[in-house]
């Protein structure tokens, strides 16, 4: 086994092996209840055309891994055939999946832990990889934390990112996407998602799919659809994701109920589409025969 800096199994360790420590993944401070389940890890290569393929499909704004790793290091003499992106995947745990899955308005507690918390550890893990990675003579950065990374509105796609972790993850073999527009993996669609960019020769992880919506029953079949029948807030149809719909339900119900009920802050907490749904905890069993031998 390829322990070197420079290798997967090096950069995949640090991952798994920080998550495993109990302090550093609790879904509470003083909890002894974890947050995240073990993870799934992916690469991708900078020159994947995948990547530059998201300035139409996510926005024009949206960064190669190359630009994104310019950001972090200027003056880099970097190609896009030097850079790599690892993705991991961060699963909900079953008391938490369960919880939520009773839910038919609100989040549950542990829910919103999860995303307060939860994505808070999911930070200091992009963090902690990069400057490990870094440490170790690999130069590596969190895109969705360097400073120009920003939101953008009004795009072709409404809400979008300078940098989308879960289209990153997608071309890291790690998902594709469903109705609802989340990430359908082989550990559910109930997950957050990192991403680090850096100057490796990581290999790729080779996808198993085709299309970028092959996991999802609804547009492998046109049969399913319970996450429309699990959306409060009417934001999910056949013809797809309402962003408007879904920010002003999460605006004005689900984080001031989080805030005044829950946690005692805000928390832009719903995610009731990823629970109760066939992709809650893997890829829908009538698809597993369509999934490709990687």
């Amino acid at each position: 086994m390829d322990n070197a800096p420079a290798s997967t199994v090096f950069a995949e360790a640090l991952v798994r092996d920080y998550l495993a420590i109990p302090d550093n993944n609790r879904i509470e401070p003083g909890s002894a209840e974890r947050a995240w389940d073990a993870p799934l890890v992916g690469f991708a290569r900078g020159d994947d055309p995948l990547f530059a393929s998201y300035k139409t499909h996510v926005d024009p704004q949206h960064w190669t891994p190359l630009e994104a790793f310019r950001l972090g290091f200027p003056g880099t003499d970097a190609t896009d055939a030097d850079i790599a992106v690892m993705a991991w995947i961060l699963p909900q745990t079953a008391q938490v999946r369960q919880d939520h899955r009773k839910e038919k308005e609100l989040p549950s507690r542990r829910w919103a832990l999860t995303r307060k918390f939860g994505e808070e550890i999911n930070a200091a893990l992009r963090a902690h990889v990069a400057r490990e990675l870094c440490a170790a003579g690999v130069q590596a950065c969190a895109p969705v934390q360097l400073k120009e990374w920003t939101r953008v509105v009004g795009g072709p796609f409404v809400f979008a990112s300078t940098w989308s972790e879960r289209h990153a993850a997608h071309a890291a073999g790690l998902g594709t996407f469903g109705l609802c527009d989340g990430l359908i993996t082989p550990l559910g669609k109930s997950i957050r998602v990192g991403t680090i960019v850096a100057r490796a020769p990581w290999p790729a992880t080779p996808r198993p799919y085709a299309g970028h919506r092959d996991w999802c029953l609804f547009f492998a079949t046109g049969k399913c659809g319970a996450c429309i029948r699990r959306c409060p807030a009417g934001a999910l149809s056949p013809s797809g994701h309402d962003k408007h719909k879904c920010k002003a339900y999460i605006r004005g119900v689900t984080s001031p109920y989080v805030e005044e009920k829950l946690l005692g802050c805000k928390v832009n907490a719903c995610g009731l589409c990823q629970t109760g749904v066939p992709c809650e905890k893997g890829i829908p069993a009538a698809l597993h025969g369509r999934v490709a031998k990687a």
